[in-house]
């Protein structure tokens, strides 16, 4: 089991625990996560400017070169109610390569296309449960998520 998304998760947890926390008090420890897994890589919660599509929550830079994109949802939230529909459509459409999660279940997009989903926890009787079978595979699909070749 992986320690740094136990971490994540136990973190995420409390505050989920705390009944004020929201979408925002999430992405210090998301970005702690995706670091941990990525040294090389730059992760910017709140860029701006970096695209002419609306700007995601994270960036995620190589250098200078952008190499992915993650929105990020409140918990809980369904990432596929209309609602999201029309920001998720721009962004699946105009990114290459593309990460939209609740901080606990992630789809990844790329050219568009949903090429993996993945759940690290569930809530139940509003307690997270930690889904410890899919943390190496999640570890992997972060890794090569960065990893992609997209257009330039």
């Amino acid at each position: 089991m992986s320690e740094a998304v136990t971490n994540y998760l136990t973190e995420v947890n409390k505050k989920f625990q705390s009944g004020i926390a929201r979408e925002h008090a999430y992405r210090g420890l998301f970005e702690t996560l995706i670091q941990s897994f990525l040294p090389t890589i730059t992760v910017t919660n709140e860029p701006s400017s970096v695209t002419d599509c609306g700007n995601p929550d994270f960036v995620l830079m190589q250098k200078d070169i952008p190499v992915g994109y993650i929105e990020a949802k409140d918990i809980g939230k369904d990432l596929n109610h209309k609602s999201f529909k029309e920001q998720f459509t721009r962004y699946r459409n105009a990114l290459d390569n593309l990460i939209i999660t609740d901080y606990l279940y992630f789809q990844f997009f790329q050219n568009s296309e949903l090429v993996h989903e993945i759940r690290l926890a569930d809530i139940v009787d509003n307690e997270i449960i930690f889904k410890a079978e899919n943390f190496t595979q999640f570890e992997n699909l972060i890794r090569n998520f960065t990893s992609f070749v997209g257009q330039t």
